[in-house]
């Protein structure tokens, strides 16, 4: 056994929440058991999300919205599995049901799935990989992603694709957006040669339903049904 196994410590989502650091300026997800640190967007993955969340805001006030449904700034949501925790690229929540949060007002936790219209994961292009040597345990409270670091960069796509779906369609999240600008995702997703895609995952008796839209293909959302976007709008606002 490597000193690294030994030292790993897993996670329930609570412990999480105690050992985030109070004002830290860099986003941490937690993994099965495991403290990752997530990138801090960038460049074309920044551009992009601030982008959409502008024409969602956008959306939410012409259909009169504005004072019941809001983006906030950050939020942690928590599945029904104890050790992970997930902070969105995107949520919009719904304001007649977030005093069922009793955790929101202190901590910013989502944990029903009555608080969510819709949330959006933007696929990454670099992501800190190795679970074993993010633990904060192992490595004094400070995973890192770096060219001294023990740990491997790499796109998160199988994060957005498979466990971030599975979760949310556990919770019971009626919509959910994959957007893979960066055409990261598997072949069986996104095709051969890889296109940029979106997903949008409507959930119909308790599974999602994913539909991809590509190119000038417009964007058929649940929620805003009178959203008048294609998928090629959304890829160009990161350019």
């Amino acid at each position: 056994m490597t000193q690294t196994q030994a030292e790993l410590k897993l996670f329930t989502f609570d412990e999480f929440i105690e050992w985030y650091p109070e004002k830290s300026e860099v986003r941490y997800e937690l993994h099965d058991g495991v403290i990752v640190e997530m990138p801090k967007p960038r460049g074309q993955h920044s551009k992009l999300t601030g982008s959409l969340v502008g024409k969602l805001l956008t959306t939410i006030s012409e259909i009169s919205k504005t004072d019941i449904w809001f983006i906030p700034r950050e939020s942690i949501v928590k599945p029904k599995r104890d050790k992970s925790g997930y902070e969105p690229d995107i949520i919009i929540l719904n304001q007649e049901t977030i005093d069922t949060e009793t955790r929101w007002e202190t901590e910013s936790i989502i944990q029903n799935a009555t608080s969510v219209k819709l949330i959006a994961e933007v696929v990454s292009t670099a992501v800190a990989s190795s679970r074993e040597t993010l633990s904060p345990v192992a490595y004094g409270g400070k995973p890192s992603c770096s060219a001294s670091s023990p740990t491997r960069c790499l796109s998160n796509w199988q994060d957005d694709y498979y466990d971030k779906l599975r979760d949310y369609e556990d919770m019971g999240i009626p919509e959910y957006w994959i957007v893979d600008y960066a055409a990261l995702g598997g072949r069986k997703f996104i095709g051969n040669p890889k296109v940029p895609t979106i997903f949008v995952c409507e959930l119909i008796d308790g599974e999602y339903q994913m539909t991809p839209f590509i190119g000038i293909d417009r964007i058929i959302s649940p929620t805003f049904p009178q959203l008048n976007l294609t998928a090629q709008q959304i890829f160009d606002s990161a350019l």
